[in-house]
């Protein structure tokens, strides 16, 4: 059984930083060799994938949020985080937590305001 959690969501102002967070329950899994990701869905879109962070570190992001947005991981703690910069109101979406192969979390909102 895998559970994500996430947290850390929240309004803010266009321009600000926000950092999300992922904790997993990970007994189904071994965390420190599963690939995590963080995906986003805006309201009426499809779900889309902002960041990724192999076991190793190596990391992927999305062009819309790159040189913004920085995933991280925590092994240790099992954790996997977002720091968010310089939002923009096209940000605004509920961001999901995501361990490969097909593990969700229930997601946080972040609202960005203009």
């Amino acid at each position: 059984q895998v559970q994500l959690v996430e947290s850390g969501g929240g309004l803010v102002q266009a321009g600000g930083s926000l950092r999300v967070s992922c904790t997993a329950s990970a007994s189904g899994i071994i965390f420190n060799k599963t690939l995590m990701a963080w995906y986003r869905q805006g309201s009426g879109k499809q779900r889309e994938l902002v960041a990724s962070i192999t076991s190793g570190g190596m990391t992927n992001y999305a062009d819309s949020v790159n040189g913004r947005f920085a995933i991280s991981r925590d092994n240790a703690k099992k954790m996997v985080y977002l720091q968010m910069n310089s939002l923009k109101p096209e940000d605004t979406a509920v961001y999901y937590c995501y361990a490969h192969p097909s593990y969700w979390g229930r997601g946080t909102q972040v609202t960005v305001s203009s």
